[in-house]
């Protein structure tokens, strides 16, 4: 085997055999164009006079055998496939390839060919060697041709290597990062273009889409290279097109839906133009479900009119939003009284709330009216309004608990009556920050069992701002919250700030003019020391909170200490009654089975000596303590509906004990 040197310039290999072996090609009673995968190119025909060469090329260029009409009839009764005949082989005398320019490029070519001089071939095997040197990645273009010679047949290989890689365009991205693209193929560039390397860039692109949560992302068809070596490869992403909702009833009938559809498409991250997003799609339907609203919902993609697009359609079943409820029963404040409510969760398909409770009693009659919209439709800043209007009646632990017991003239007990109006307004901040504002109003009246205006206690200490025993207690509200617990719910981790800051405005009876601040923060910590199941954590939880009053206020405004939502073990109010405060709290939380977990809690809270600076001093002429530390256990109830339902033994620093019930955790 010898090499061809270069010739005129072009860069020429071969292999090559002697004469001998040359002469065995005429022995192959076959037609060259049973072997070449394509039509021989006339000028490989006649190259020499050598007699043998002639015959040679003349076998290998005739039309191949067919049988004749005899035959084929003979074939046809009885009806037998015919045996298919052995495909034609010559023997090659020498190969040559032409157009590689350097060793790297020959050395694919020979390396991908399986042709070789001495032994035969097919057409079937040329195709094969022209396809496996095209899948070398190399080549833009690859020929193989067939020519006599004095010494006997010669394969040609003529190859057309790709340009050198200057710069790859992404065509259509929105998403990708270019330092993406950059890093992907910019150790390409300066080099002949391979194929095969740009595909496993392709394939880098492309995983990168299924890593991010793309899934529709994807380069599609194929690389346009230019003579320039500029390649230009077009992306598709998954730009949605449309969001399309279709409501279903529970037999997944369609319907029309009470809900109204921007009240849904707001509340989606994603929007026609923007790339569809699988973490995205995840977290807007965890989004509407927490609506309250919607019984099941459903996410599926159907393609757009472009290809390269897709379209949103939102299969929604809405729940049953509305209920009424009555009741009837014995309070001590009102004696024997009937309720009638009413819930709407998705007033006028808006998902705005309307709830209303009326009760009615033999000496009154209270009620509390909500409405809220979680978004007001002409604000993009997702602005919420909640309006109250009420007329409620309750006992005070202002006046109440302590170590003596304090009434009012009569022998009855004080009740506070608060006929007024609240309206809010609030809204989210950058940095997980949400801020509320507005104003209250509220006629404040300190009644008898009879609803008879008593102004002072039995000792004559004022129990509220106005001598009269009627205030008007105007104020403005406002506050800030930062949430950054894994599940307001149930938190197992994180973080939760809360500030509040309300001024009274001097109007009307009592000349109130007090400045009120709170804070407060909880912090939970996942924790292994139990275990008494392994799917859930343990978890510390700590809560503080402090606040004060300054200016003209009313007594029963104080902040009230001791019970179930402050210091356990005491009974409410027992604590303390104090124009400041501070209060804390440890908890260690621990599953034990599916719906029963446990806690292990000490609390303490103080007045901070401020007890004598409350008018009237109702915490001081009852004797309470001031401050006070509790502890004990508490086994909570998880249940779908209401949440946790607490019950906690707690004991106090002075030897008592309590028993406290609540819904949902202390903090």
């Amino acid at each position: 085997m010898v090499h061809a040197p270069s010739m005129c310039g072009v860069t020429m290999r071969s292999w090559v055999v002697t004469a001998g072996l040359t002469m065995a090609v005429v022995q192959t009673p076959a037609a060259w164009a049973e072997v070449m995968p394509s039509p021989v190119p006339e000028r490989t025909v006649g190259v020499s006079q050598h007699p043998e060469a002639v015959d040679m090329v003349r076998a290998l260029t005739a039309p191949p055998t067919q049988p004749s009409v005899l035959g084929r009839v003979a074939q046809a009764t009885p009806p037998e496939s015919p045996a298919p005949e052995p495909e034609p082989r010559v023997l090659v005398a020498e190969v040559l390839v032409e157009g590689a320019a350097d060793g790297q490029l020959l050395d694919a070519v020979y390396g991908a060919i399986r042709t070789r001089p001495g032994f035969t071939t097919t057409r079937s095997q040329l195709q094969r060697d022209i396809d496996a040197v095209f899948a070398t990645g190399w080549f833009q273009n690859v020929q193989a041709t067939p020519e006599d010679t004095p010494l006997g047949v010669r394969i040609r290989f003529v190859v057309q290597p790709n340009p050198v890689l200057k710069q790859v365009n992404l065509v259509g991205i929105k998403v990708l990062p270019q330092e993406v693209a950059d890093e992907v193929f910019t150790p390409l560039y300066g080099e002949v273009l391979n194929f095969r390397s740009l595909q496993q860039g392709i394939q880098r692109l492309n995983e990168w889409y299924k890593k991010n949560n793309y899934p529709l992302g994807q380069v599609v068809g194929s690389p346009k290279v230019g003579p320039d070596g500029v390649v230009t490869l077009e992306v598709a992403e998954g730009v949605i097109a449309d969001i399309k909702i279709e409501y279903l009833n529970a037999k997944d009938e369609k319907v029309k839906g009470k809900t109204k559809p921007y009240i849904i498409l707001r509340e989606l991250q994603q929007r026609p133009g923007d790339v569809f997003n699988e973490k995205k799609a995840q977290a807007d339907l965890q989004t509407l479900f927490g609506l309250g609203i919607f019984e099941d919902v459903k996410l599926n993609l159907e393609p757009a009119e472009d290809p390269r697009k897709a379209v949103i359609v939102l299969t929604i079943v809405e729940a049953r939003t509305g209920s009424i409820n009555f009741g009837a029963g014995y309070s001590t404040a009102t004696g024997i009284f009937g309720t009638v409510g009413y819930t709407e969760r998705n007033l006028g398909g808006r998902r705005q709330t309307l709830t209303a409770n009326i009760q009615g009693g033999e000496r009154d009659i209270l009620f509390d009216v909500n409405f809220r919209d979680p978004w007001l439709a002409f604000d993009p800043g997702r602005t919420s309004l909640s309006v109250s209007v009420f007329n409620r009646l309750a006992f005070s632990y202002i006046f109440s608990g302590g170590q003596r017991e304090v009434d009012l003239p009569n022998g009855d007990s004080p009740r506070i009556n608060r006929l007024g109006a609240i309206i809010d307004f609030s809204r989210p901040f950058p940095g997980n920050w949400r801020g509320t504002a507005g104003i209250s109003y509220q006629r404040v009246s300190i009644l008898d069992a009879s609803n008879r205006v008593s102004p002072v206690d039995e000792f004559g200490n004022q129990l509220a701002a106005s001598p009269t025993g009627i205030d008007d207690l105007l104020q403005v509200n406002v506050g800030v919250a930062n949430d950054r617990r894994d599940n307001p719910a149930d938190p197992t981790r994180g973080w939760l700030f809360r500030a509040g800051y309300s001024q009274a405005l001097p109007v009307g009876s009592g000349n109130i003019s007090q400045s009120r601040f709170r804070v407060g923060y909880s912090y939970y910590i996942p924790a292994k020391l139990l275990r008494f199941q392994r799917n859930k954590p343990d978890v510390f939880a700590f809560n503080v909170q402090a606040g004060t009053i300054l200016g003209n206020m009313a007594p029963y405004e104080a902040f009230s200490l001791g019970g179930a939502d402050s210091v356990r073990g005491w009974g409410e109010g027992e604590v303390g009654t104090g124009r400041s405060f501070f209060q804390a709290t440890a908890e260690y939380r621990f599953p034990i089975f599916s719906i029963v977990r446990g806690a292990l809690f000490v609390d303490y809270g103080t007045t901070l000596g401020s007890q004598g600076r409350v008018p009237g001093d109702p915490g001081g002429i009852r004797e309470k303590p001031g401050q006070g530390l509790g502890y004990g256990v508490g086994v909570r109830i998880v249940t779908p509906l209401l949440g946790n339902l607490r019950v906690d033994f707690g004991w106090n620093d002075i030897g008592g004990n309590q028993i406290t019930f609540g819904v949902g955790e202390r903090f």
